[in-house]
């Protein structure tokens, strides 16, 4: 006998108090409405940001926009050029890289402090595919604009929540400590090949003594220099000239040593330096991304470029979506980022970078940085970021020549010392020592197997945790006497799936069995459930039974209406103990007054 309840619950005859039907989703008119949000005007202006600010814009604002985007040409270029020698690849490609996305960002970008452009986990990501010819690059750069367009468009942003805290911050500093290590080659003047950590440190101790002493001092000294005025930067005295001062660092290190290496050059004839040596001048031609390429006079068909990149075509993008958005959320000062329309953004400047030869870019920490603190006012200050880019390379290509190698290098390995997320392991390590281990499986991982799949293995540990959690939900428990009634009630603290399903019903029979014999009614308070699977309700109805053996009797109090509705439609008889009474003591009378028979025969024996 199932016990009945006149306040809002099962009747005697096993009807539903209420319609449970399960409703679908009507589909055309959904589709429909979608249709008609393509179309209209705040659609239109979301998505071209650029018809939102442009009406609104005051000539007081130029000013402003083009002393920031200088600034940042300033730096975009020495880093633009390092960054294409991180990458393998010639250093125009690097300005090749550096001017499309300021223009398309222009247009379609939502936060003005971003800059889109070659980043140093990029480079380091694309080195890989770029030893048998840039194309490869090129065309990364293409499908990784076309897979976060298509993201964008599905408003699959939602798959960069996956990624937590602890695995961005040991990916970003596994690629620090990578890139800086890939960088001693150039700072020391040493021969060889240093593409990943590993290698890198190898092939430092095993040329440590072909170590070029001048490399050595000038790239040293340089690092020093770099450092000295980051922090020249915070001096509050002559704020504004040490602000530009030290924004404009970069430009001074490569200025410095290129003029000293020329000076050398032209008085002694000498080049005591390892150069960066010849960069294709003039700008790069508008064409479609290869989808061929030659290597060795053997023509490479797309489908064995794709093959050759492998995972590169989903890990690079999804970087590039991640690197992004963590900028324009660092950037947004309490505003809302729309995260759709800066992946369509992105995935834009990807598409047409291709076009002139560029490398994968994303958006740019310490350039966005920049950006923001020269106060720029909207994203116009891009514009003049990449009409310096292109004047460099239509004027200055010949005197990059003599930009010495071990100068690069200093200006990334001291970008790269901010990027290292020491701070937030001691901060892990004071409020949640469990959370390390995605940070240091994250951060090992990437050293030793390599960015793409770091990450990967980063993300499954730390779903691993989040699997663990939903199968292991913890059930509060504890003994009431409620009108005179002994009663058990259980309360899970979270919404239960199939992971979890015999995992509760375990706990459940587990505190059954270890409770006084005194007590027949045991209540499932579903107060914290917001939903429950078919799995997790066929193991409660199982549960039914196998209390009932043991002559107890279980009611379901204060379940949602979705698992209400579930149970009713599993069975009648089930769905008729999920009670929905205000208060629990009239739950209690109720089941007092409709005992089950097996109930009162195990009380009177």
């Amino acid at each position: 006998m199932v016990f009945s309840n006149n306040l809002n619950a099962g009747s005697g005859n096993d009807a539903p108090p209420e319609d449970f039907s399960e409703e679908f989703p009507e589909i055309l008119p959904f589709l429909r409405r979608q249709a008609r949000g393509f179309c209209d005007k705040s659609t239109l202006l979301k998505r071209l940001p650029i018809l939102n600010w442009l009406p609104k814009y005051q000539l007081n604002y130029l000013f402003s926009d083009f002393v920031a985007g200088l600034t940042v040409g300033l730096t975009a270029i020495p880093q633009g050029i390092a960054y294409a020698v991180v990458a393998g690849l010639e250093p125009q490609y690097g300005l090749y890289s550096g001017f499309m996305g300021c223009f398309m960002y222009f247009i379609f970008g939502s936060c003005k402090d971003i800059t889109i452009g070659p980043t140093a986990i990029m480079s380091l990501m694309v080195a890989h595919y770029v030893t048998a010819s840039p194309d490869y690059a090129v065309l990364s750069c293409f499908l990784s604009g076309v897979l976060i367009l298509l993201l964008g468009i599905l408003n699959l942003g939602f798959l960069v929540q996956f990624i937590s805290i602890p695995v961005t911050a040991g990916f970003t500093s596994a690629a620090a400590i990578t890139i800086a290590s890939t960088q001693l080659k150039s700072l020391f003047g040493l021969p060889g090949q240093a593409n990943d950590f590993i290698e890198a440190w190898s092939n430092f101790f095993r040329h440590i003594h072909d170590i070029k002493l001048w490399d050595t001092i000038l790239g040293i000294t340089t690092v020093i220099f770099l450092l000295a005025l980051k922090k020249v930067g915070t001096v509050q005295r002559w704020r504004m000239f040490n602000r530009y001062l030290s924004l404009s660092r970069n430009a001074l290190a490569v200025i410095g040593g290129t003029v000293l290496a020329y000076l050398l050059f032209t008085l002694n004839n000498e080049k005591p330096f390892t150069l960066t040596g010849n960069v294709a001048s003039g700008l790069p031609p508008f064409r479609l991304p290869p989808f061929t390429t030659t290597v060795g006079n053997q023509t490479v068909s797309f489908g064995e470029m794709i093959q050759t990149l492998g995972s590169g075509i989903v890990a690079i993008p999804m970087v590039s979506i991640l690197e992004s958005v963590a900028v324009a959320k660092a950037f947004s000062k309490g505003k809302t980022i729309d995260a759709t329309q800066e992946m369509i953004a992105l995935g834009l400047c990807n598409i047409m970078g291709s076009f002139v030869l560029s490398m994968p870019i994303t958006g740019s920490f310490t350039r966005t940085a920049v950006n923001n603190t020269s106060g720029v006012r909207t994203t116009f200050g891009g514009v003049f970021t990449g009409c310096l880019i292109l004047l460099a390379l239509g004027f200055l290509a010949q005197t990059f020549y003599f930009i010495p190698k071990t100068t690069l290098a200093a200006v990334i390995l001291a970008a790269m010392f901010s990027m290292v997320e020491y701070e937030l392991l001691f901060k892990l390590w004071r409020t949640r020592r469990i959370e390390v281990v995605p940070f240091m499986v994250t951060l090992m991982s990437c050293l030793i197997l390599g960015l793409e799949y770091g990450i990967v293995i980063g993300v499954a540990v730390n779903l691993l945790f989040v699997l663990y959690i939903t199968a292991r939900p913890n059930t509060d428990h504890n003994v009431r006497k409620i009108m005179d009634t002994e009663t058990l009630i259980l309360t899970p603290d979270q919404s239960l799936v199939f992971s979890a399903a015999e995992n509760f019903k375990y706990k459940v029979l587990k505190y059954t069995l270890n409770a006084p014999n005194t007590i027949h009614l045991i209540i499932v308070n579903g107060h914290y459930v917001q939903s429950i699977d078919v799995t997790v309700a066929m193991n409660l109805n199982s549960l039914v039974a196998d209390l009932k053996l043991l002559g107890k009797s279980i009611v379901f109090w204060n379940w949602p209406r979705q698992a209400v509705g579930l149970a009713w439609r599993l069975s009648p008889e089930f769905g008729a103990l999920f009670k929905r009474n205000d208060n629990i003591e009239d739950l209690v009378k109720l089941w007092n007054h409709d005992k089950p028979d097996y109930i009162n025969g195990v009380i009177c024996n």
